[in-house]
């Protein structure tokens, strides 16, 4: 198997090194890990692309890039230059340090580069692992997703649904916040909503007196509803959610189609 990995925490995230060993475990000893990631860090960046800019590439090892753009920028410049006609069978984006379950989800640059790959007919999938409590002070913090992405993904490969129609679908995966031992499995939920929190912004000064403001996020450990991925993960359990990348409303269509 030949699979493109990238991120968007960089190059030199530990969660990338994470991902290189799932993905170097899965492609086999015949297989090809290629990975693809951006040069400096860029998350909360989405599905951007830099369409009115160049990015330098450069190769730091063999197999191994980094690109001066966003994780979706990674993707292109993996199938369309550093791989060449060696399309992959895969494409895994993270180990996101942090979750990108509920709202978190729409901002994501690890989500970008998977929705990326999609588009171009390739199989994707997106992981992250939640931080709290119960994992931030491991001395691998990353524990779960070490310990239990592999025969998911495995799972997945072989049985999941993919490229049924235009539009095909991804997985985006979160692990639970929580030693590896203490995950209690996987479930397919539908993507959350934190209703009491959000993104915002935060004034500062600097020395000078300019104004510069912080974007922040909202607390993340508020659960979602039942049977949505930040539930399951703070329950403890892998959320695993079928994505498409079509923003169609579908459930509205017949509606505004009878008052046009």
């Amino acid at each position: 198997m030949r699979i493109l990995i990238t991120n968007d925490d960089g190059i030199n995230a530990p969660g990338l090194v994470v991902l290189n060993e799932i993905a170097t475990a899965l492609a086999g000893p015949d297989g090809e890990v290629w990975t693809v990631a951006p040069a400096f860090e860029q998350s909360g960046v989405g599905h951007c692309i830099s369409y009115t800019k160049p990015m330098m590439i450069a190769e730091l090892a063999p197999r191994r890039f980094a690109a001066e753009g966003s994780p979706a920028d990674c993707v292109l410049a993996g199938l369309h230059e550093v791989m060449g006609n060696h399309t992959p069978d895969l494409v895994l984006s993270g180990v996101n340090r942090g979750n990108n379950s509920a709202e978190n989800t729409l901002y994501s640059g690890t989500i970008g580069a998977a929705i990326e790959a999609v588009l171009h007919g390739t199989r994707a999938i997106a992981l992250s692992q939640y931080f709290g409590p119960g994992n931030a002070g491991l001395d691998d913090p990353f524990e779960a997703a070490r310990a239990h992405a592999l025969p998911l993904i495995r799972n997945l490969m072989e049985n999941g649904v993919w490229q049924d129609r235009d539009y095909g679908v991804f997985y985006n995966i979160n692990f639970p916040p929580h030693p590896a031992a203490e995950v209690k499995g996987a479930k397919a939920v539908a993507q959350g909503f934190r209703r009491d929190t959000s993104f915002g912004v935060e004034p500062h000064f600097s020395p000078s007196g300019r104004k510069f403001l912080w974007v922040k996020g909202g607390p993340q450990h508020e659960p979602t509803a039942p049977g949505t991925d930040a539930w399951a993960n703070l329950d403890g359990y892998i959320s695993v959610t079928p994505m498409r990348a079509d923003l169609t409303a579908h459930d509205t269509l017949s509606k505004i189609d009878d008052i046009l």
